[in-house]
């Protein structure tokens, strides 16, 4: 019986890192220099946050020196809390989870490479080169060699106990920094703080007089959803109309320009006596300068390619007459509740708690009937569409998309298992029809073996998240932010499975296949062998993400020269040059956060099994959380808010890292017939499920629900904090739980102690003075039409688009203000034509006509 493949079979593991290190190093190297020269000439792509006039003064971030190097020792000093301060609850958190996984493979490292390195070195196994470092290197029949496993089985209690510990200590932590940021007055008097959304409500409740019967005299708004089919086509049309006016303006004055400059050119005198406004027919300055059938025309048929060609001026102007009103019919027929009623209702409160109460109650007394429900729903984020669906419907979409979904990843396991296959493509040599492969050069086998599949691999995971959103959809998430979470989870499912499971299942296949057909019985030997080796694997996997990944993060290449192209391009008019030049990118929690999480899950599984892999990790995690801090710093925006519920999410997913490395090891201890280590680590197991049990039982409720004791912790804080002296002053709880205000203590905890004790020193108190505060006015923070219209569906509330074009020296765009203000608001303030008919604005300052200021639901 063999317990092991032959000694001599061929190991590139080293040539491969080596092959893997090499091109990366050199691509990120490449990017990083794009980035430094970049960054000190285009602002707008690589620093917008710090003057874009979009962004009120409070969410800017400070601009960083503009040297090739000056900027890295300020950029360092900023603390993470700065993206909570200035940008949103998630994008901290964002951050937070990456350093708490840096903090994981480090320590990791720290725990198992003194220990585990010099036992799975002179373990006397099979293997050379990198797999020395491992645990298969360990001869399960050498002297006294079952006794090693003991080092493995409590490294992992050691590591894994941590890890535990860090999810319980950095749940509590979000639980505390959540609460104090929902109660904080900011916050607090945001309407979708006050507002609870129902969905599922039967017929007999789609009544205002009913529901505030329900709900009492705390109901301060009601908006029930109705159909808004027509509404919806009718303000579809009446846009597409519009810009289509818009663009066909901005042509004509553009092409009236152009020929005039020609003829300035060419000598010609281009003096005109200015026309008033009305004067003669519209039209008629630009016809002094273009003919009649240079004018912009299109068709009326399919894609404007079949049908009647009509003067798209003259046409969009007589359409939008007849559209607007009817528009403004439907919208009011809407408000007046005449559209048929969906199942959808939103209450607004008249104070945060009370909806917390609404939110916390059993509202009816059938099944499924008025739930789920959900509070803080942004107006902006709403999927309309799932209000819709009835909760029968919503059942059985459910179990289609679970099903999907899982149909999904199971055959997803094709391609990705034919790329596990490549990366142990060496061991397949030794087959005689596949012999040719042993002419390839070694290096070349390197990059094979190594580059290639690391490659293909991230190429694979980038389809799948569109997919996840419309499955999200489809299931009937009321939410953007629904939409992100329902992705995170599935999408970490999927990584799972696919980036780790498949891949390791066949790498260990492929490399241990001919001796199981020659030698069946010999399965166990050779699995326990050879699983560890396809850590080699992951080691290039994380070499390509942390370095060329992370670099591309960061240097943003491909971004910014799309971003040029369509800007200097594409964008024909001032809307469309305004709305790409003041339009931030944001980061999709949900696709994003998975991909790192899996990161850290693949680290903890083979902490114990493979170290190095933790090193790999905890430097690939190091560069991806100093690329995305820089972005959320200075470059990106959120547009998603889940209020941070992505964090305890991934922090609950990284269990399944300790949950697989524990099935992992108690099944090599099987295998090596070490009866000590396999009944610690089933002990262990069993510690690990009850402790994840209890945690959860605890902490859940905590997640989605305010309690009502911190609101009278609220009001004490601020009653202390305004009768409070120039002293420092602090909170800290009492004998009898209550809150006080006393004299800050002398000496400050250790790191350790502030570890060891987030309950104490990351309580609501301490981190209430992380939150914002006085950024915008809390008791006047919209107008009265504002507040009345938050939870009308946006074709309800949309108004007659302003059209924006171009003013020109010859009083062109004058002339079409005058005609075509008739129909629908324009306007030609804020750009111009320059000499060489190019549009220019103030980028600078971004405050065209079209500009609103951001409303903060």
């Amino acid at each position: 019986m063999a317990d092991g493949p032959d000694k001599n079979q061929p190991n590139v593991s080293l040539s491969g890192l080596i092959a893997t290190l090499a091109p990366t190093a050199l691509v990120a190297g490449v990017y990083f220099i794009i980035f430094l020269i970049l960054r000190k000439s285009q602002r707008r792509f690589y620093a917008p946050r710090t003057y874009l006039g979009t962004l009120r003064e409070e969410e800017r971030s400070a601009p960083l020196p503009a040297g090739w190097f000056n900027w890295i020792g300020p950029f360092w000093k900023i603390p993470d809390t700065y993206a909570l301060q200035h940008q949103s609850l998630d994008a901290y958190l964002f951050l937070r989870f990456l350093r708490m996984t840096v903090v994981i493979m480090f320590v990791g490292a720290c725990i198992t490479m003194p220990v585990l390195f010099p036992i799975n070195i002179t373990g006397g196994g099979p293997g050379g080169q990198l797999d020395l470092l491992s645990m298969s290197h360990i001869d399960k029949n050498g002297h006294n060699n079952k006794y090693r496993y003991y080092a493995h089985c409590f490294c992992g209690w050691i590591f894994f106990g941590f890890v535990l510990f860090l999810v319980i200590r950095e749940s509590i932590f979000y639980i505390n920094l959540r609460q104090a940021f929902l109660l904080s007055p900011v916050y607090a008097n945001r309407i979708s703080s006050r507002t609870v959304l129902f969905t599922s409500v039967p017929k007999p409740y789609l009544d205002e007089a009913k529901l505030r019967k329900v709900f009492g005299d705390s109901v301060k708004n009601i908006w029930i959803t109705g159909d808004t089919t027509l509404v919806d086509e009718l303000v579809e049309e009446r846009d597409k109309v519009a810009y289509n006016l818009e663009a066909a303006e901005v042509k004509l004055i553009k092409l009236a320009n152009a020929e005039r400059l020609k003829a300035i050119k060419n000598g010609a005198n281009v003096e005109q006596p200015p026309i008033g406004e009305g004067d003669a027919e519209s039209g008629s300055l630009a016809a002094r300068w273009i003919p009649l059938k240079k004018r912009p025309t299109h068709k009326l048929g399919k894609f404007g390619l079949v049908g009647q060609k009509v003067d798209s001026i003259n046409w969009c102007r007589s359409r939008l007459e007849a559209l607007i009103p009817e528009v403004e019919a439907a919208q009011a027929s809407y408000r007046a509740g005449e559209t048929e009623k969906v199942g959808g209702v939103f209450i607004e409160f008249v104070r945060q708690s009370d909806a917390q109460v609404a939110f916390q109650t059993l509202s009816h007394h059938q099944a499924l009937h008025m739930s789920p429900r959900y509070i803080g729903v942004n107006p902006n984020e709403v999927v309309w569409k799932s209000l819709k669906i009835s909760w029968s419907a919503r059942i059985i979409r459910r179990i289609v998309v679970l099903g999907f979904v899982t149909a999904l990843i199971v055959f997803w396991a094709i391609p990705v298992a034919f790329v596990g296959l490549v990366s142990n493509i060496q061991y397949l040599t030794t087959y005689s029809w596949l012999s040719w492969l042993n002419k390839i050069p070694s290096a070349i086998m390197g990059v094979i073996s190594g580059l290639l599949p690391s490659v293909a691999l991230a190429i694979l995971m980038s389809l799948v998240p569109i997919i996840m959103r419309l499955c999200a959809k489809q299931a009937g998430e009321p939410s953007a932010a629904r939409v992100e979470l329902f992705t995170q989870n599935a999408y970490f499912v999927f990584q799972v499975v696919q980036v780790f499971l498949v891949v390791t299942v066949a790498s260990g296949a492929s490399s241990v296949l001919k001796d199981l057909i020659k030698n069946p019985t010999s399965i166990t030997g050779l699995l326990a062998s050879r699983l560890p080796t396809v850590s080699n694997f992951y080691i290039s996997y994380f070499i390509v993400q942390g370095l060329t990944v992370a670099a591309g993060v960061l240097s943003q290449v491909v971004g910014f020269v799309i971003f040029t192209l369509i800007y200097k391009f594409l964008s024909g008019t001032p809307r469309k040059m305004y709305n790409k030049w003041s339009g931030l990118s944001a980061i999709s929690w949900g696709s994003t956060l998975p991909v790192f999480t899996n990161i850290a899950v693949i680290g903890i599984t083979y902490s114990c099994i493979a170290p190095l892999v933790l090193g790999f990790a905890a430097i690939g995690m190091s560069l991806f959380y100093l690329a995305f801090r820089y972005n959320i710093l200075f470059v990106t925006d959120s547009q998603i808010d889940t209020k941070g519920l992505i964090y305890p999410r991934a922090l609950q997913q990284l269990l399944t890292g300790v949950y697989l490395s524990e099935i992992c090891l108690i099944g090599l201890f099987a295998i090596a017939t070490t009866i000590g280590p396999l009944i610690l680590m089933i002990v262990f197991l069993v510690f690990t499920v009850l402790v994840h049990f209890s945690m959860n039982a605890a902490l859940d409720p905590l997640l989605y629900s305010l309690p009502k004791s911190l609101e009278a912790e609220e009001e004490s804080i601020r009653g202390s904090l305004e009768a409070a002296s120039n002293d420092s002053v602090v909170k800290e709880k009492n004998g009898s739980g209550e809150t006080t205000a006393t004299a800050a203590p002398n000496k400050k905890p250790n790191f350790i102690t502030k570890f060891l004790k987030p309950h104490i020193y990351s309580d609501y108190a301490t981190l209430r003075q992380l939150v914002p505060h006085g950024l915008l006015d809390a008791d006047n923070m919209y107008e009265e039409n504002t507040a009345r219209d938050a939870y009308f569906p946006p074709s309800v509330t949309s108004p007659t688009p302003l059209l924006w074009i171009p003013k020109d020296d010859v009083g062109i765009s004058k002339q079409e203000v005058s005609h075509t203000s008739k129909v629908i608001p324009i306007t030609d303030e804020g750009c111009t034509l320059d000499e060489k008919n190019k549009l220019v604005w103030d980028s600078e300052g971004a405050r065209p006509p079209l500009w609103t200021p951001k409303v903060y639901y």
